[in-house]
């Protein structure tokens, strides 16, 4: 996985634990689920990368 897809992903987990305690703090549910949501995709596309760099290393 290249540094960029890894900045990304971070910075994409980060802007949505953000949201999510935006929302939280605010009451405002749909803002929280956004965030959570955000975070799942991340780790998604995390997971994906991970098996692209195994199957590389073989």
């Amino acid at each position: 996985m290249g540094l960029d897809d890894k900045i990304g992903n971070a910075a994409e987990k980060l802007g949505g634990k953000g949201k999510e305690a935006a929302g939280s703090a605010t009451g405002d549910e749909s803002l929280k689920a956004e965030g959570k949501t955000d975070q799942a995709k991340s780790d998604l596309k995390q997971a994906g990368e991970n098996v692209k760099d195994a199957f590389k290393k073989d």
